[in-house]
């Protein structure tokens, strides 16, 4: 490496790790045991885990469709839809927060009608959850599937529709197993994104125990009555974090790539 890269190289990684390093060594670690089996904590990190992975779901099942017509389709106005799909990216997660409730809040068009219709309330509740979850997480699995499609040829589709494979054929069989890295990475950068989001949960879900509280806002939670037990639960959700992370590029994206 160039000596003149050295430094700003190690400057970065100096600025990533620090942190991470002092959060682990402020940890009161003899309270990390009690915390794990606290039924608040285990709660919180349950809901954490069970949201993330339905919303992992959510965006691959609406995302990888958007990624593909962005990816194919040469008609007008793809470039107004790519940038509509990528404003959560540069939205604050607050202002996401808000416009879902303008958007389903019990007040809105959507949101007075389901109540009126159905009797369903969305914010406030696990749902609501999910759907902020998924409306911040949904550019990052997009802007990965489509990267991941784009170097797909296209000529691959027309090879299969000349052997008589229709387009839904096409799509499962030939050209999603092509850009089936791309799709592993963005449910994991999904993932990420979900279970750490703070702002948009707080704002259009609350911070309900057992029913809206995941562990971001758990430990924001702690933060306001105990700065020890913030602490700890942070270093609980890095651990978590960490070890899935691990096993997801380990077993699904490193098998991928290679």
């Amino acid at each position: 490496m160039p000596i003149r890269l050295a430094a700003p190289a190690t400057i970065g990684a100096a600025f990533v790790a620090l942190p991470l390093a002092g959060l682990l060594a402020a940890a009161p670690w003899a309270r990390i045991g009690g915390l794990l089996s606290d039924s608040a904590t285990l709660t919180a990190l349950w809901l954490t885990l069970l949201t993330s992975v339905v919303t992992v779901v959510a965006v691959i099942a609406v995302g990888t469709p958007l990624a593909y017509v962005l990816s194919r389709s040469h008609r007008r106005g793809m470039g107004l839809l790519r940038a509509v799909l990528m404003i959560p990216l540069v939205l604050p997660p607050v202002v996401a927060g808000v416009a879902l409730l303008a958007a389903f809040g019990r007040t809105s068009v959507i949101g007075s009608w389901l109540d009126t219709t159905f009797g369903v309330t969305l914010p406030f509740t696990t749902v609501a959850v999910i759907m902020a979850h998924t409306f911040v997480a949904l550019p990052f699995y997009v802007l990965a599937v489509e990267g991941s499609l784009t170097t797909v040829d296209e000529e691959y589709d027309v090879a299969a529709a000349i052997l008589g494979a229709d387009r839904w054929t096409t799509f499962i069989r030939v050209t999603l197993p092509m850009a089936l890295p791309g799709v592993a990475a963005g449910a994991a950068l999904a993932w990420a994104r979900s279970i750490g989001e703070f702002g948009a949960t707080i704002t259009f879900a609350g911070n309900y125990p057992g029913v809206t509280q995941t562990f971001p806002l758990a430990i924001y939670g702690a933060l306001q009555l105990n700065v020890d037990t913030a602490v700890a639960l942070s270093v609980v959700l890095l651990v978590v974090s960490v070890a899935i992370l691990f096993l997801l590029r380990g077993r699904w994206i490193g098998g991928l790539v290679r």
